[in-house]
């Protein structure tokens, strides 16, 4: 095929158009929470949309690094702090990011339409190996699908591309009608990076299965030792069966994106009161971007005794008269899948 059918296939198939990537903050760019070394703890404690999954007996950390394949950007860094060489059947630790079902609707899944998904990322590792990728199609009937990967060589980045058909496996789960997603702000799709997995969730790769099949047998115990480390970066998801480059948005746009799951506002003057009676003052704080729900608002300071969460904007009623002054400190709000 020539160069110019080439760009006018991918153009055709929308691959070569923006908006291609479906996971958010891909390039680790947007660190809200935290940057410095923080535990592991089933939430997302670090790199927006990422959360981390730990149940072993073991324990690391993920952090902010600049070692990245390009020089330049971030990479999110894991690092083994108490080893557990021994994983029992119901244990696991694993990376995910929940991609929400509204934003999914063009995959076409629950139809014999399905599309195929590449996903692309660069990883490095000390401890070479079998690792595995899942993509868990979550939304009403929940479909599994883990694949291998090799680390080939210790502390060196590579890239990895893989393709997951809607039948692989030669199976029908993704084309039938339960697997639909629906076109709400639920889950849609989990896109999950192994360390390790118990022989409860061991699966056959590069299989569908109804099953919690979230890895295979092969996949190696990254958690054995606490010289281990593990970056990843420039994580891709879109539809086709080539990897094209890496979608690379801006810094304003990615923050837009992660702060629709979660943003946090602190410092002096984050909102200004008006007199709202006798005896209250009334807080408006509008979001920077509609949240996907409505967030649970944390808040710090002079919160008073009520107030009402909304997708678009936050309102704090605060015992005040007219020349106290009062403050809010510090506002979180989670609005994360």
């Amino acid at each position: 095929m020539s160069k110019a059918a080439e760009l006018a296939a991918l153009i055709g198939s929308g691959q070569a158009q923006g908006n291609k990537n479906f996971v958010i903050n891909g390039d680790m760019q947007c660190w809200q929470r935290a940057t410095a070394a923080t535990a592991a703890s089933n939430t997302y404690s670090t790199v927006d949309r990422w959360a981390l999954s730990e149940s072993t007996d073991g324990a690391y950390t993920s952090e902010r690094s600049t070692d990245t394949p390009t020089g330049t950007g971030y990479s999110l860094k894991l690092q083994v702090t108490t080893a557990d060489t021994s994983i029992a059947a119901a244990q696991y630790s694993y990376i995910l990011h929940e991609i929400e079902a509204q934003n999914l609707q063009s995959l076409q899944y629950g139809t014999s339409s399905a599309k195929t998904l590449t996903l692309s990322f660069w990883v490095k590792s000390n401890k070479t190996g079998t690792y595995t990728i899942v993509i868990v199609k979550r939304d009403s009937t929940a479909y599994f699908i883990p694949v291998e990967y090799t680390i080939s060589s210790a502390n060196t980045w590579e890239k990895k591309e893989i393709t997951i058909t809607p039948t692989a496996g030669s199976t029908s789960l993704i084309t039938a009608s339960a697997g639909a997603i629906a076109n709400d702000n639920g889950h849609g799709i989990q896109l999950g990076f192994g360390l390790a997995w118990g022989s409860n969730y061991h699966g056959t790769s590069n299989t569908w299965s109804a099953s919690t099949h979230y890895g295979t047998s092969n996949q190696v115990n990254w958690m054995d030792s606490t010289s281990n480390n593990f970056y990843l970066s420039q994580v891709q998801l879109e539809i086709g069966d080539v990897a094209t480059p890496f979608e690379h948005r801006s810094f304003g746009d990615e923050l837009l994106r992660c702060q629709r799951y979660y943003y946090q506002a602190s410092g002096a003057n984050i909102a200004y009161a008006t007199l709202y009676s006798d005896s209250h003052k009334m807080y408006s704080i509008f979001h920077p971007v509609k949240m996907r729900a409505i967030p649970t608002a944390t808040v710090t300071g002079d919160t008073g005794t009520e107030y009402n969460s909304y997708e678009s904007h936050y309102q704090a009623y605060i015992s005040a008269t007219s020349n106290q002054s009062k403050n809010l400190d510090t506002l979180f709000f989670d609005a994360e899948l």
